[in-house]
């Protein structure tokens, strides 16, 4: 894997300042490492990958043990060891235990900065599951950060790109989060080979995420593509989905068939997004072999469905993605959800392991309501206006408007 960062910040003190850094007066308290058993909750990759986005938030070092312990193949697949070299690009971070199938990994950050950074999987490993990792620490480092991505856009087992840039970053723009993301070519299972580009510009706070009610949904957006396929296979996804959806819901179809030099290999997938006037939700599956693609169209549309009828406010994916997010605001966030599965539950003992934050979980009809309580506040403005004035600009290129 190759990471550059031409553009890192020079001629700041070596005190560690972030504008989400509420929790960056955490590190003189908690100096020691922080031990973290990788085997707790769901004990899979994102445990792994959410530590290491918040030690380099908060400056604590950590020390991960028995990483994905009661998997079929346990330790660090080649994308977990992707994102947490990625990350530590972001913090100048010291590693040690980085390397596929290791199940101990220690992580120091130092510093976050912006600049410009390159990701190469080396797979078809998740590029998604690689940004879930980044974001967090890319935008507190309050600066200019653009990245490069290359790997499987669309694969089992991960949400894809469409999925984040239709539902994610959308939800992420609520809370102040200013990102373009660029899809340069699409990458499938098992040949990989997709890229993606990202840019976002620096941030000072995260807004308040706080949607206990949805309301109407206004359209349902659905996305279905293949690349080197028949085009019928996406309609079949995209009719099948249609048929599964409430039939008072406005549903805008795309169907779209990849132009040969922007994919590698055979794939397809669809993605659902359900609009409100204060959130979104969304729902996506993936194609593959052997499945056809109604089941697909229907296990998407089945999903958001459940989450609507629920009334949830975050849709069950976005919750373990923007679980972080929510700690990190600048100040109280509530959400409803139609479940809590495995992933947040993990996600939410680590944030309590490694920050202020705290939640409450109570039931709400057919789901439950959660608040997110991020704990001390008042220091946010102070760590940006600190931040901002050491900032140096970018040698690299300019970030695209």
């Amino acid at each position: 894997m190759r990471l550059e960062s031409p553009g890192q910040v020079i001629g700041c003190s070596h005190e560690r300042v972030s504008p989400l850094g509420r929790l960056v007066d955490l590190a003189p308290r908690l100096s020691a490492m922080v031990e973290i058993d990788g085997a707790h909750g769901e004990g899979g990759g994102q445990l792994v990958r959410t530590a290491v986005a918040l030690s380099a938030v908060t400056g604590v070092p950590v020390r991960i043990v028995d990483i994905r312990a009661r998997r079929r193949r346990p330790g660090l697949a080649a994308q977990h060891a992707a994102a947490v070299q990625a990350v530590a690009a972001l913090c100048d971070a010291r590693c040690e235990g980085v390397q596929t199938r290791s199940t101990t990994l220690s992580f120091w950050p130092h510093r976050l900065h912006g600049g410009v950074f390159e990701v190469d999987v080396g797979t078809a490993g998740s590029i998604a599951l690689v940004l879930q990792a980044m974001l967090p620490a890319a935008l507190s480092s309050g600066q200019h950060v653009e990245v490069a991505l290359r790997g499987g856009t669309d694969v089992p087992m991960a949400p894809p790109m469409d999925y984040l840039r239709l539902v994610l970053l959308p939800l992420l723009a609520r809370m102040g989060v200013q990102a373009e993301l660029d899809m340069v070519r699409r990458g499938y299972f098992p040949q990989g080979g997709g890229e993606v580009r990202l840019a976002l510009r620096p941030l000072t706070r995260l807004t308040p995420f706080a949607v206990a009610e949805r309301g109407p949904v206004a359209h349902v957006d659905l996305l279905a593509h293949v690349a080197h396929l028949p085009g019928e296979i996406a309609q079949r996804m995209a009719a099948a989905a249609r048929a599964a959806l409430p039939p008072q819901l406005p549903v805008q179809a795309e169907v779209d068939v990849c132009a040969p030099e922007l994919a590698l290999g055979p794939g397809g997938a669809i993605v659902l997004r359900a609009v409100a006037a204060r959130t979104t939700l969304g729902a996506a599956a993936v194609a593959a072999r052997g499945v056809p693609a109604e089941r697909l169209g229907q296990a998407a549309a089945s999903s958001l469905r459940r989450d609507l009828d629920a009334g949830a406010t975050l849709d069950v994916h976005a919750v373990d993605q923007m679980l972080v997010f929510l700690a990190l605001a600048d100040g109280p966030c509530a959400f409803r959800a139609a479940e809590l599965g495995s992933h947040a539950r993990t996600v939410m003992w680590l944030l309590e392991k490694l920050t202020p934050a705290r939640f409450d979980v109570s039931p709400a009809g057919a789901g439950v309501l959660v608040r997110v309580l991020p704990g001390s506040q008042g220091q946010l403005a102070e760590s940006a206006s600190t931040a901002i004035a050491c900032a140096r600009p970018s040698a690299t290129r300019a970030m695209r408007t």
